[in-house]
């Protein structure tokens, strides 16, 4: 059940993969709004097509702005799909309007979101997700002013059962690329139960027969959480770098947008609720941005590109993480400016990291022309690390490592920490290659001495002690059963593209547990 899950999840990555994280979330918001401004020419949402229109053109003309003046003061590249991605939430979660003074308040709300991108930074990263920022910001300064202003605040209006079937489809496609779609599940149900029980004490208090079933139904179909959870919460820049802390952050986040407290004369809402959930997520990991130099390139094998950097400052990261990588560049495709690497060092290697990425000299991406135009001496940012694809924290837990082509970085990280350590484990390597020319990091892999069985369709030649080949022979159930007997037993990790992690997941149904990392491609 795990692996064929496994198998569809992954090869719908492949085609999600293919557009960047940011650019998906971009395109969906337009789609979204696209969507609304039809349903209001039919009087079906509550906002008028003048007040979408006239709201969302003023949101995207202060986003950008104030982005483009802090990023040129600050000698940043202007990233106008983070301005734009910022506006459209905003679109969503704010009253829209055409009176000039509700116009005067979004345009508040919008200088306050993007503001809060340059001033509320821990060593180069926002800790807040911007929209929340915005919103609240107004709903505060409005909530204090005279009656009369009347500048709005936030209403999120997106909570409507015309719009469910929408957020949904396109919350799915975001959740989907960016692999939040637990985290996400685990807040809805959190937020509804919640939100249901709420109902139920306030009717109980005031003697009432409570409606069970519209309760429900209200609580599901009109209510922002979906939203909430797809386009904001979902944010990478602002979860933990590990699962079980994003799981703990949703459960927190879900509660207080499910039960919303009251503060003075200001209830503590939606937005806020993911500001205290930012909170947290800062409080598991102190993140900060980190500068990476390049000191040398090497060309591991005749497909593959190693990338040799020193870290500006401490980094902190179990072997097995990936970390973003962002290089800045003139006209970005729609894949943008940042990509996810497996980090190929040991976290013991520091400050030296390295990655590696596959370069087959078909059509590239501008990032990766990009990448391949970075000389030594030149410096990139890591924007985070990530992951959970660790080693178990059982020790004496048996382990089979599956790697495919260049899927194999995370494990040279792991098996290079176990040599640094001296921390001796039951492991055994599975390296899928199609030719055998092409099989990088040998040296890396011999030195760790674990067992090795290459499946390649040519002959490796001579291969170091404890490594085996196949013969020629294509990897499936019955292949790696016969390669690796013991195969009920160990835990299974296997890293590659979505496509091959989607092939090869069948054959590891029989493992005692599956850890997957896919990468789309550069």
């Amino acid at each position: 059940m795990i692996a064929s899950l496994t198998a569809a999840l992954n090869r719908g990555l492949v085609l999600l993969g293919r557009i960047s994280m940011y650019r998906m979330v971009l395109l969906a918001l337009a789609v979204l709004a696209a969507i609304a401004l039809v349903l209001s020419l039919f009087g079906l949402v509550l906002p008028t097509p003048g007040e979408l229109l006239a709201t969302a053109a003023v949101l995207a003309v202060v986003c950008s702005a104030v982005d483009a003046v802090a990023q040129r003061m600050l000698r940043l590249p202007w990233r106008i799909e983070s301005s734009l991605i910022t506006a459209g939430i905003l679109l969503f979660v704010l009253r829209p309007s055409l009176e000039p003074a509700g116009l005067g308040g979004i345009a508040i709300a919008a200088a306050a979101a993007s503001v809060s991108k340059y001033l509320l930074v821990w060593r180069g990263r926002h800790v807040f997700n911007p929209a929340a920022v915005g919103a609240t910001v107004l709903t505060v300064f409005a909530g204090f002013a005279p009656l009369e202003w009347n500048l709005g605040g936030s209403a999120w209006w997106v909570g409507s059962p015309v719009l469910f079937a929408p957020v949904l489809l396109l919350g799915l496609a975001v959740l989907w690329r960016t692999e939040r779609l637990g985290v996400a599940a685990l807040f809805f149900v959190v937020a509804v139960v919640v939100g249901v029980l709420r109902v139920v004490v306030q009717y109980g208090q005031l003697g009432l027969e409570l409606p069970f079933g519209e309760v429900l139904s209200a609580t599901l179909w009109s209510s922002p959480f979906l939203f909430l959870a797809a386009f904001m919460l979902s944010e990478p820049l602002t979860l933990p770098p590990r699962r079980w802390q994003q799981l703990v952050v949703a459960v927190v986040v879900g509660l207080l947008a499910g039960w919303p407290l009251p503060l003075g004369p200001i209830t503590l809402g939606q937005e806020r609720a993911l500001l205290i959930g930012n909170l947290v997520a800062f409080a598991f990991c102190l993140r900060a941005s980190v500068r990476l130099t390049l000191e040398s390139r090497n060309d591991p094998a005749p497909t593959v590109r190693e990338l040799t950097f020193r870290a500006s400052r401490p980094l902190t990261f179990r072997a097995g993480q990936y970390l973003e990588l962002e290089v800045s560049h003139r006209r970005p495709d729609i894949r943008g400016t940042r990509r996810e690497f497996s980090i190929l060092s040991a976290p013991e290697d520091l400050p030296t990291v390295r990655v590696a990425y596959r370069d087959n000299g078909g059509p590239q991406s501008s990032f990766k022309r990009a990448l391949a135009a970075a000389a030594p001496g030149d410096r990139l940012a890591i924007t985070g690390v990530w992951g959970d694809f660790v080693l178990p924290a059982d020790p004496a837990r048996p382990v089979l490592m599956v790697a495919a082509g260049i899927g194999v970085t995370p494990f040279v990280s792991q098996l290079r920490h176990l040599a640094a350590t001296g921390d001796r484990r039951d492991v055994v390597l599975v390296y899928v290659v199609p030719d055998a020319a092409d099989m990088p990091f040998r040296a890396d892999l011999a030195a760790s001495g674990v067992p090795v069985v290459v499946f390649s369709r040519t002959d490796p030649g001579e291969l170091p002690p404890g490594w085996t080949w196949t013969g020629g022979v294509r990897l499936d159930a019955q292949s790696l059963a016969a390669a690796v007997p013991d195969l009920a037993e160990r835990h299974a990790y296997i890293s590659g593209p979505p496509g091959l992690i989607a092939d090869l997941a069948p054959a590891l149904s029989r493992a005692r547990g599956l850890t997957t990392d896919a990468f789309a491609g550069y």
